[in-house]
């Protein structure tokens, strides 16, 4: 009974074990099935997140944008040894196994048995490539399997050259490189392709534990690794014993060369950060944040690093002067735009003082009063409509009417009477006031927004002497127009983008606009010339500038704005210096003394190698020799400083019978005759009145006949005021034969 009891119960205890087996088996089963239907979707090559690289206008490589800092190549653009180093010590038998090496595998499960731990994988490049592509690193048996699945139908799916290609462009290789191509530049500082057989080693060395062997890192474990490849490729037969010998005495690079792979180890501390930062801003709002930092776009760009540096050195160097003379300029900034005069391309960029304290882009974000900056703007739109240089703006000592009140601008050079041309020259704010008044608001605005203002301009009598709040990247563009005929270029920061298999994805075209007539641009840039030769801008010279230019200064109320945006036929370059909160500068902190110097410093720079070249004068343009008394035509009399005693309107004959005798002595303070420059046909032909020598008049002699007088209105404003410090009267005369004659008389003591 005991017997049977027994046979029962070992007959219960075989099933029931039997049962629990091929439930085990059967779960396992299911559990291999799924595991392999999971392997199969997740054994895809897919790509994996690529660098965006950056070019400046060398096609030299500036910056990149980057979650992974990735740069997928092709095999062929490997160099060969660096394929060999990596099988000599990963996989030495990649191209004879199915993704899974037998050899490798009972080796390292016999060390892991003795060790009763994990410490050895035995993977092969396949599953490597497996494991960093869709797997956790930790080392389980179950991860292993899943590995060992997705290697095989990787091998079944991809040869062997594509399996090999996709691992090197997916590996880490330590400082946040991936990828062979990465890794060289960053490494190095040069493409996969040029590896030497001590470099492609160190790469290949370091692959197993970036963390552990980077020789930023340790130097000594690294040499160790680096070593131990090429003693493999040796005894592999792939490296003959003289190059091991000399590649294994070469010292190890000083350090990971970030800057030739992503402008600076850290962005914020980096040469250009300015510029690559307001670059991102515009290619994430043209094709996203996921595309810019994922997509692997290959962007050509405007920078040019050599100017960038002189930009960034200008700028903070003249900041630390006057924070020298000034301890509350401490917190000073500044910011400086270089654009290609004619296609509007940024050649450097500076936001401010210090990307890593501030990022706020003061150049391109920062909307501050423009001060005498923005007149340029005001005297082209006047010179549009008919005005000239020698044009005389008057009274500009009455107040200006603004609705129910009077305003009187002040400012350092002020008279009651100006041409435009020195007007501009010493920055009249009562001639640019009165001339804004003539050619009225909205045409100034108008004129503005041609240029390339973009900002909203009020629409106010003080908008003449630039109350208007711009940025200094769309005055500086403004000005383009003065350096290239009266065309205004857009700034642009980049000209193309290709995608990462070079395929053309955007062309940004340069952008311009006719805002100016040719003559206008050539007449602004001779008025302009005159503000760094004799105007607010000498300093320009003084700093040791020497090359034609142009230009104008610019200072807002309490001197909390300096400006100066300045050009020559190239290069267009604008700067500008305030505090954030606006507050002072310094005392009498005028954009010629606080601007300027870090403009000219930059331009030698900007500008070393340029040939002294200035604007051809369009054809539309004359020269004319001019009176200073009458503004008209010079004739060859004005040189010799008299006044004929009397001019008859109508036949302009110098009378010299029966009339007061000539006049001498008129004591101009400058030369009586000067050249301008004016449209063709827009100044009379006839010559001056008050010199031309004509016929004699054929009255009769010695008579006094006067049917009437009254008082003569002069030629221009400028006469009655040399008339009047010489003590002298004009008078229209009706003589008996009724032609009527201009007459100059003495004043009566």
């Amino acid at each position: 009974m005991l017997k049977r009891a027994a046979l029962l119960g070992t007959i219960a205890i075989v099933s029931a074990t039997a049962w629990t087996a091929a439930y085990r088996l059967t779960a396992f089963t299911r559990i291999v099935a799924a595991e392999l239907e999971r392997a199969t979707a997740l054994a895809e090559l897919t790509p994996r997140p690529q660098t965006t690289i950056v070019y400046d206008r060398h096609g030299q490589l500036a910056f990149t944008f980057f979650v992974e800092q990735r740069i997928d190549v092709t095999l062929d653009q490997i160099s060969p040894v660096m394929i060999q180093a990596l099988l000599a010590v990963e996989d030495q038998r990649f191209f004879n196994h199915n993704g899974l090496d037998a050899v490798r595998i009972g080796a390292a499960a016999w060390r892991n048995i003795r060790a009763r731990r994990i410490i050895q994988g035995g993977s092969t490049i396949t599953q490597q490539l497996a494991r960093a592509a869709h797997l956790s690193p930790k080392r389980t048996f179950e991860r292993k399997l899943r590995e060992a699945m997705i290697a095989s139908r990787l091998e079944q799916r991809y040869s062997k050259r594509e399996i090999l290609e996709a691992y090197l462009n997916t590996v880490y290789f330590g400082e946040g490189l991936y990828g062979v191509e990465a890794a060289s530049r960053g490494y190095f500082g040069k493409s996969a392709s040029d590896l030497q057989v001590e470099e492609a080693a160190l790469l290949a060395a370091i692959v197993r534990a970036p963390s552990h062997d980077a020789p930023g890192v340790s130097p000594a474990r690294a040499t160790a690794r680096r070593n131990l490849v090429l003693r493999l490729m040796r005894d592999q037969g792939t490296l003959p014993e003289a190059e091991f010998a000399t590649a294994a005495a070469r010292p190890l690079p000083e350090g990971p060369r970030h800057g030739d792979l992503a402008g600076g180890s850290d962005p914020t501390n980096a040469v250009g950060a300015y510029f690559r930062e307001d670059l991102r801003r515009q290619l994430v709002a043209q094709f996203g944040n996921e595309r810019v930092l994922r997509g692997g776009l290959r962007v050509y760009s405007t920078y040019d690093p050599v100017l960038q540096k002189a930009a960034e050195q200008a700028i903070a160097g003249r900041i630390t002067q006057i924070a020298k003379a000034r301890r509350q300029a401490k917190d000073l900034q500044g910011s400086l735009v270089s654009v290609d005069a004619h296609t509007g391309d940024v050649l450097a960029l500076v936001g401010g003082r210090d990307f890593a304290s501030s990022s706020f882009n003061r150049a391109t974000q920062a909307r501050r009063q423009a001060g005498s900056a923005f007149k340029p703007i005001l005297y082209a739109a006047a010179l549009e409509r008919g005005y000239s240089p020698a044009t005389i703006l008057t009274s500009l000592d009455a107040p200006i009417g603004t609705g129910s009140e009077t305003w009187l601008p002040s400012g350092e050079h002020e008279a009651s009477q100006y041409t435009i041309r020195r007007a501009l020259q010493v920055s009249s704010n009562r001639a640019a006031a009165q001339l804004m008044q003539q050619i009225g608001t909205t045409t100034t605005i108008y004129y503005a927004q041609r240029l390339g203002i973009h900002s909203t301009l009020p629409v106010v009598p003080s908008l003449a002497l630039g109350t208007g709040e711009v940025t200094l990247l769309e005055l500086t563009a403004a000005y383009t127009a003065f350096a290239n005929k009266g065309t205004a270029s857009s700034p642009r920061l980049f000209t193309r983008v290709e995608g990462s298999d070079g395929t053309a994805i955007f062309h940004n075209v340069k952008r311009q606009t006719r805002a100016l007539s040719e003559e206008t641009a050539y007449m602004m840039s001779s008025m302009m010339a005159d503000v760094i030769s004799s105007g607010t801008a000498t300093g320009v010279r003084a700093a040791g500038f020497k090359l034609p230019a142009a230009g104008k200064t610019g200072t807002t109320d309490d001197y909390s704005d300096a400006w100066f945006i300045g050009y020559t036929p190239r290069v267009v370059t604008g700067v500008w210096f305030g505090l954030d909160t606006p507050s002072p500068i310094m005392a009498r902190g005028f954009g010629g003394t606080v601007a300027v110097p870090a403009w000219a410093t930059f331009m030698k720079a900007a500008t070393a190698g340029h040939k002294a070249e200035w604007f051809e004068m369009p054809s539309s343009v004359e020269k004319v020799a001019i009176c200073r008394l009458s503004g008209a035509r010079a004739s060859p009399s004005c040189q010799h400083q008299y006044i004929p005693a009397e001019v008859p309107v109508g036949s302009m004959s110098v009378v010299t019978a029966g009339y007061p005798a000539v006049v001498q002595g008129l004591p101009p303070s400058e030369p009586p005759v000067y050249e301008e420059i004016f449209s063709v046909g827009a100044l009379s032909s006839e010559l001056c009145p008050l010199h031309s020598p004509q016929p004699p008049y054929g009255g009769i002699p010695g008579d006094p006949t006067t049917i009437a007088t009254q008082p003569a209105a002069s030629t221009t404003p400028m006469v009655d005021a040399e008339l009047r410090r010489a003590g002298v009267r004009r008078e229209r005369v009706i003589g008996s034969d009724g032609i009527t004659r201009v007459v100059i008389r003495k004043n009566p003591h």
